[in-house]
């Protein structure tokens, strides 16, 4: 499912690209869903994106954990384990905009386009199976522990939200990541205590 998503996004961000009028009509906009119910905004965004950069970037992560978050829910899921990750995904990109739509749902100019809601989820599923693994940085050589990353990634995103000085949605990012982390808790609670019990293991 990993590989459609992927597919999917791209074929509809690079047709958005050229048709300037398709992507004002998919990207998120909490005034038109609240005032004109239209609710397919929900979804339709996460498959836009504002340029080549930030459409390679986000299919380049999603791909480097979705894979691997698939084979995961394929081992503890079973034949539960598809509708249970497009679940996951589809799931977290309503999610983690929630926040935002009660923000701006009055403010006519609030936009946002991106799948990095639904991204952060997937990366913060893979960090609850394996918390120890190491993630690597953009121009660091060291392998940073998921668990600690992702702590780091969720102080950063609440910083930055509050700031609001650029044009990333970190709230996106920050609900997005929650939501994944969560979600799959709920899914197997067991998942959790072999959390700990890996992160425990590494301290003794």
């Amino acid at each position: 499912m990993t590989y459609i998503f992927i597919i999917i996004t791209i074929i509809i961000s690079i047709l958005a690209f050229y048709n300037r009028g398709l992507f004002y009509k998919l990207q998120f906009n909490p005034y038109s869903i609240y005032h004109r119910k239209e609710w397919h905004r929900f979804i339709s965004y996460a498959f836009l994106h504002s340029d080549w950069s930030h459409l390679l970037i986000n299919m380049f992560v999603l791909y480097s954990f979705g894979t691997s978050v698939e084979l995961y829910f394929k081992y503890f899921f079973a034949d539960k384990a598809i509708p249970y990750y497009v679940l996951l995904y589809l799931a977290s990109i309503i999610f983690s905009v929630i926040y935002d739509f009660k923000r701006h749902k009055n403010d006519g100019f609030y936009n946002a386009v991106g799948a990095s809601g639904a991204v952060s989820a997937v990366l913060f599923s893979s960090i609850l199976f394996h918390p120890l693994g190491k993630l690597y940085l953009f121009f660091i050589p060291i392998g940073i522990p998921a668990v600690i990353f992702g702590g780091l990634y969720l102080i950063y995103s609440a910083y930055m939200a509050k700031k609001a000085k650029d044009n990333v949605g970190h709230n996106a990012h920050f609900w997005g990541a929650i939501f994944g982390f969560v979600f799959t808790i709920i899914l197997k609670p067991e998942l959790f205590i072999l959390f700990l019990e890996q992160i425990k293991k590494s301290i003794i």
